[in-house]
């Protein structure tokens, strides 16, 4: 398999990950120590202590997306690494989602969710179990939308992108699917084929039952994801 990756896009976001979080801890410090040596500053001491805090949470939230290992691209790197060279994965290409593989039948696009904990889908609808930990986490970690919401999403508009790129004639099958890496997570479904999986099953729920795209279209599509991922 290929990969592809936007290494820019990777580091500017991890670096402001680490500034908000150090900068907000900064700020935080600062309305402690501001009225000790400023007498009658409690107004702007409190205005730094929600500065600050607000800040540092952003941080925190960024850091959980951007730094905190394993990453995503490591997780679906090792997961689809069996795959040939005619398997191609782009990280963080300009489009709709952060992850894109490009297989020999089409486009499948990744929502990675890196949570431990208890998910379901039963009788047409999707839940999250909310614990204690979660709950007191659950401003600083990222949320998890609903999965078909975000694979209709995501089909929709890589399909609009496809055909204004390739023309309308281009026909190319797409598939989106919310992978969940955590170890520990939970994930339960009932009721037929829903866009989400653990990442033991990514390798064939990754592929699609389509016929093969023709080569000009596949490598149309190859040469278009590779500029919107490296520029």
């Amino acid at each position: 398999m290929k990969i592809y990756i936007d290494r820019q896009k990777l580091n500017g976001r991890a670096s402001l990950a680490n500034v908000a979080s150090v900068g907000g801890l900064v700020v935080l410090l600062a309305s402690v120590v501001v009225p000790l040596f400023l007498p009658g500053t409690a107004t702007l001491s409190l205005i730094l202590l929600i500065l600050g805090a607000s800040t540092a949470m952003v941080g925190i939230y960024l850091a959980n997306r951007w730094i905190r290992k394993p990453r995503p691209e490591e997780s679906l790197d090792k997961a689809l690494k069996a795959f040939d060279d005619h398997y191609r994965i782009y990280h963080y290409p300009a489009l709709p989602c952060d992850h894109l593989l490009l297989t020999p039948a089409g486009v499948t696009a990744f929502e990675v969710v890196n949570l431990n904990g208890s998910f379901s889908y039963r009788d047409g609808r999707w839940k999250e179990a909310m614990t204690i930990g979660r709950a007191l986490r659950y401003m600083v970690e990222p949320r998890v939308g609903d999965p078909l919401a975000v694979a209709r999403g995501q089909v929709e508009e890589l399909g609009e992108r496809f055909q204004k790129e390739l023309g309308a004639e281009a026909v190319v099958p797409i598939k989106a699917l919310t992978v969940f890496t955590h170890p520990g997570v939970e994930l339960e479904i009932e009721g037929g084929s829903f866009p989400a999986c653990r990442i033991e099953k990514l390798r064939k729920q990754s592929t699609l039952g389509a016929a093969r795209l023709t080569p000009e279209i596949y490598d149309k599509l190859a040469a278009f994801l590779e500029k919107a991922t490296l520029g």
